[in-house]
């Protein structure tokens, strides 16, 4: 399995590496493995809703 870094998946995603971080930590990635400091995020794992927005009126279509 190929894995993609946070960085990568800021990018990938347009958010910020802080946000993929919190990400990983609440564990909505699947797949997404932690080795020491650095997390390790499959280059296939799609972008997780964000449970931030409740309303929908910030959804960009």
């Amino acid at each position: 399995m190929e894995y993609m870094t946070i960085k990568e998946a800021a990018k990938k995603w347009g958010v910020s590496i802080r946000r993929v971080q919190t990400i990983c930590n609440e564990g909505t990635i699947p797949g997404v493995v932690k080795f020491g400091h650095a997390w390790a995020i499959p280059k296939d794992a799609e972008k997780p809703v964000d449970k931030r927005i409740k309303s929908g009126r910030y959804i960009k279509g």
